[in-house]
């Protein structure tokens, strides 16, 4: 009689001491451990009030994989549906784009805006950064190194985004 009511707890400690069931982690990005704000970017959060942001810190030379990224990114932004407008997708320019690039993203949504040097020393790498509509970046998605990966990297933003904007009364 004892183990009937005994077993199942000494199950459950060896099942969650052993790793033997998945975590609870369903988001494709990776949390960021430390507080970051816009402010702390040096982005003015008024301009963005009540939105959700996705930010792509571009790299110093926007080359082809850059553009095959942010044309991924925006075709996320255009999956989101019905939820796109309370979403603005935001590149993060480090220096002036071409004439052929700015006419790319021209065709497009995308609000260009010069990194502030209070943010080239947070961030120092290309991605893409969550914001919620308080200001508060919390997660990232890091670029793919080999651009055929590209489409499931867009998938796996769109499911976070996707995710977020289905709990999220705010925004």
């Amino acid at each position: 009689m004892i183990a009937v009511f005994v077993l199942p707890i000494v199950l459950a400690k060896l099942a969650l001491d052993g790793h033997w069931l998945a975590t609870g982690v369903t988001n494709k990005g990776t949390l960021l451990t430390n507080e970051l704000t816009l402010e702390d970017l040096g982005l003015d959060p008024a301009k963005f009030t009540q939105h959700w942001l996705m930010v792509y810190n571009l790299p110093s030379n926007c080359d082809d994989d850059c553009q095959k990224t942010l044309t991924i990114v925006y075709n996320t932004y255009i999956a989101l549906g019905k939820d796109k407008p309370r979403v603005i997708p935001v590149a993060l320019t480090h220096k002036d784009l071409t004439k052929d690039q700015l006419l790319h993203l021209s065709t497009s949504q995308w609000q260009l805006m010069p990194m502030p040097s209070k943010g080239e020393s947070i961030i120092d790498k290309p991605q893409i950064l969550i914001v919620d509509p308080l200001g508060n970046v919390f997660l990232s998605h890091q670029i793919p190194d080999n651009t055929e990966h590209l489409p499931q990297f867009g998938k796996q933003i769109l499911a976070d985004m996707k995710k977020l904007l289905k709990y999220s009364k705010v925004g």
